[in-house]
């Protein structure tokens, strides 16, 4: 009990001291729990959509797929008996076909894309009784005839939509116009889709090209049965193995599958940035607590000596961290919830709506911010912890706040030494290793390896880089400038711990940085050397959405092009020579886009592989089944006849575009399938008439002004689009890093404040023997700024070389430039500079204020 209350005395005596170490606690709770309460808030949002809109048993096609968007443009489907068949079985109180269809776009008159902004799918479907599960009419009446439609009411309201409005749909049977007759509102959360509802008889012939066929069967269960033995019943009737059957929650399941993978990647991603922020938290928290049993040595050696145990100090000081993480932990957990809620704001104005009335708050979601927090603020306080009680009884006759570790300690140095050579020696074993699977490990031990080397090998680091960085820094400001050098010397330790937690932070982005500037650079080479087309047209979302029949004609009937090349994606099973079995997509081409994409080969002719029944292989796939040119493959095409097609050409694989690529010509896919199991195009490339480029890029964006959900880039285009997307990702990345940088400040400021309260007598001599309050404030911000550049010149050293290290395992994969953002990597440097300014702002204007003689009086 006297152990509980000597530290609740010395928590509350200190709560200033201990705030900013709580708000290091605090985001890093606040960001687990917001991270766990988002992704709950996600999947009940999605768990309520699937289970409004799932009926008691539904019968699809054996082939359809929750996630699936068929590459044909058109969903597989049953037969209109299907849906009789059903209805006779036993138990089956109703039975209703449906038809849906997400391979369509929505327009208005202005060619405006109705759909939604943040990738989620437009959605055509017949109205049916089932959708009133989940959905209400509140204006206006279902559509009753080919020229009458439904919208949701969240697409109406975004884009002003009402009553009477004419919109077109495009689908890949063509285009058909319709006005809006009802608006229908959703009675559940709408995560994003947009909706649109004809009636049946339309669905059907503008969606799936004829009546008389469905994409499913929503069953209703008479009183008293089940859904599983719906089920079975149904089963029974239709045959088994003919189609799939799915009960409400085995609906409910596959539905939160075709989401789930997504939600995990958010999740974890955003797990892993808390994580980085704890990993810099807990520096922080090593260094208050350091640094106030310093301060304390003199009062924890009178306990000493008035009889205290080396385990009741010991305990007192982790009583106080334990007070110290419960504090923060409940104030992070709050604080979670409200950041879920900011998110969820967030990606709504992105278009991905989500509601506070499906704001979900697990009781394991506090449970695990509360352990995280308090455990990591114990664990790190416990070495300051041990170092409070092995103070002796003498230290009450020495002077309190001596530095108990003016020097690291020299087995500490041959550790940091050694972890340090060990990562090296593994980023160095990464760089040359001859498979980037087998690299990857290597790195990634590489990186924890120097990562802790050089946290541990920080103090003596610290001596000689803050020397180098006060000569070209501070030493411009005279002696204000050398104190502040001395300062930041004094303890290296202190010094050391204080530059990793912004070290941490600053590696990732520089690392990033790296990787992706090299990425970017390595794919417009790539494009530079292979690409021979003018102009590539593809979906505007880079979804995968095929390109429609129409829109592929308008850009074939566009003047000034020389040629238009076709590029289809066919599944098929091949089977080799060697008797074995895989599943394959093969491009089908038009014969033209040997000159679109220079491919290189390693034996045989390319152009060859567009002649009848050929085709070419990767040279990893013609080594793994020992295929040589003038081999024959059986092709099995999915929904098609079996092939039997020679090998005319091997490409290499040392390439980034098409990487593995089969080619085969589009006619040979079309001689084998039916035709309304032909897919569509998913890229289709074209090349301009010599000295016609501009028209012809103006031509092309005209041919399709109909069609937005498309775009046609030239190659300039293509780039910028391929480093917008890498730089948003990256944004993104550095967005979610700026938590650690932002707990690394708060070390900063806590340091310096610290520091300020350890020197307060120090100081007062200083201003008694002339130091004026400017300077004193001046001292105490360029110790900050020395600090910060440490912690930046070790971080983006590190940084650079796990970047460098990753860059030549992708040059494995085909991305074989290297690119150092210099720009990035010194602005980021200068900017640590001024992050060492902002934190010494409040500590600096305290130290000014001090009074003299209260300084110069204080122990």
């Amino acid at each position: 009990m006297t152990v509980l209350k000597t530290s609740m005395r010395n928590f509350f005596a200190h709560k200033g001291r201990m705030a900013l170490s709580a708000v290091a606690v605090l985001l890093s709770v606040a960001f687990v729990c917001g991270t766990l309460v988002f992704t709950d808030t996600m999947n009940t949002t999605f768990d309520k959509l699937f289970a409004a809109t799932s009926a008691d048993v539904t019968v699809s096609p054996k082939n359809a797929k929750a996630d699936d968007r068929p590459q044909t443009g058109k969903p597989e489907t049953l037969p209109a008996s299907a849906v009789e068949l059903a209805r006779g079985a036993a138990g089956v109180k109703s039975a209703e076909g449906g038809v849906s269809s997400s391979s369509v776009t929505v327009v208005d008159r202005e060619n405006e894309n109705m759909g939604s902004s943040n990738g989620g799918p437009t959605i055509a479907a017949n109205w049916t009784s089932n959708d009133l599960k989940a959905m209400e009419i509140t204006s206006g009446h279902a559509p009753r005839g080919p020229t009458e439609m439904m919208v949701d009411a969240d697409t109406a309201d975004k884009h002003d939509l009402k009553i009477g409005d004419e919109l077109r749909t495009i689908a890949v049977t063509g285009d058909f116009t319709a006005k809006i007759t009802g608006i229908a509102s959703f009675k559940v959360t709408n995560p994003g889709a947009a909706i649109v509802y004809f009636d049946t008889a339309t669905a059907q012939r503008e969606l799936l090209g004829r009546t008389g066929l469905f994409t499913n069967v929503s069953l209703t269960a008479a009183d008293g049965v089940s859904d599983e033995q719906l089920k079975q019943n149904v089963a029974a009737k239709l045959g088994a193995g003919t189609y799939k059957l799915e009960t409400a929650a085995e609906a409910k399941d596959s539905g939160r599958d075709s989401v789930g993978s997504f939600l995990d990647v958010m999740k974890y991603a955003m797990l892993g940035f808390a994580g980085v922020a704890f990993l810099v938290g807990i520096f922080l928290i090593v260094n208050t607590f350091s640094m106030l049993v310093a301060q304390r040595t003199r009062e924890i050696g009178l306990m000493r000596a008035i009889g205290s145990s080396r385990k009741q100090v010991n305990r007192s000081v982790l009583v106080e961290a334990l007070l110290l993480g419960f504090f923060g932990s409940v104030l992070g957990v709050g604080a979670g919830v409200g950041l879920a809620v900011g998110l969820m704001k967030i990606m709504g104005s992105m278009g991905l709506e989500l509601s506070t009335d499906d704001l979900t708050v697990k009781w394991t979601t506090p449970a695990v911010g509360m352990l995280l927090g308090i455990v990591v603020t114990v664990l790190a306080a416990y070495l300051p912890a041990r170092r409070a009680g092995k103070i002796s009884p003498m230290a009450a006759l020495r002077d309190a706040g001596t530095p108990a570790d003016g020097k690291a300690g020299l087995i500490r140095a041959i550790i940091g030494l050694v972890l340090t050579g060990a990562g090296a020696a593994s980023l160095y074993a990464a760089a040359h290793a001859d498979k980037a699977s087998s690299g990857s490990g290597v790195l990634a031990l590489g990186v924890v390896l120097t990562l802790i080397g050089f946290v541990i090998v920080g103090p003596l680091l610290a001596s000689g880089v803050v020397r180098v960085i006060s000569v070209l820094v501070l030493r411009m400001f005279g002696p204000v400038g050398r104190l502040a050098e001395r300062n930041a010397l004094r303890n290296p330790r202190r010094t050391g711990a204080t530059g990793a937690a912004l070290m941490i932070g600053l590696a990732l982005v520089a690392c990033l940085a790296v990787v992706g500037s090299s990425m970017v650079a390595s794919a417009t080479s790539e494009l530079d050397k292979s690409v021979g087309a003018d102009f590539i047209v593809q979906s505007g979302s880079n979804d995968g959405r095929p390109i429609v029949p129409q829109a592929a004609e308008a850009l074939r009937k566009t003047p000034g092009i020389a040629h238009v090349t076709d590029y289809k994606s066919v599944e098929a099973k091949l089977t080799t020579p060697d008797g074995r079995t895989s599943s394959e997509d093969l491009s089908a081409a038009s014969p033209t886009y040997a000159q679109d994409l220079r491919r290189e080969t390693v034996s045989g002719k390319l152009s060859e592989a567009y002649g009848k029944d050929a085709m070419s292989v990767g040279d990893k796939f013609a080594e793994d089944h020992n295929v040589k040119v003038g081999s024959t493959l059986t092709v099995a095409f999915k929904g098609g006849r079996t092939a039997h097609l020679k090998v005319a050409a091997i490409t290499s694989d040392d390439t980034n575009v098409d990487k593995g690529a089969m080619y085969t010509n589009v006619t040979t896919a079309e001689r084998y399938l039916p035709a309304d199991r032909v897919p569509q195009n998913m890229i289709m490339f074209a090349k301009a008439e010599d000295g016609k480029a501009k028209e012809a890029y103006a031509s092309l964006k005209a041919a399709l002004k109909k069609y937005p959900q498309y775009k046609v880039q030239d190659q300039t285009d293509f780039k910028k689009d391929l480093k917008d997307q890498i730089g948003q990702l990256l944004n993104i990345v550095y967005g979610l890093l700026a938590l650690a940088i932002i707990v690394a400040v708060l070390g900063v400021v806590n340091t310096l404040a610290l520091s300020v309260v350890e020197r307060t007598r120090e100081i007062g001599l200083m201003r008694a023997i002339g130091l004026s309050r400017r300077q004193l404030r001046r001292m105490i911000r360029l110790e900050s700024v020395v600090i910060a550049l440490f912690g930046a010149l070790l971080g983006l050293g590190l940084g650079m070389s796990w970047g460098t290290t990753a860059q030549k395992l992708l040059a494995l994969e085909g991305l074989g430039v290297l690119e150092i953002p210099w720009s990035t990597i010194i602005t980021v440097f200068v900017g640590s500079a001024f992050v060492g300014l902002f934190a010494a702002l409040v500590p600096a204007f305290r130290a000014g204020r001090m009074n003299v003689l209260g300084a110069i009086a204080s122990e």
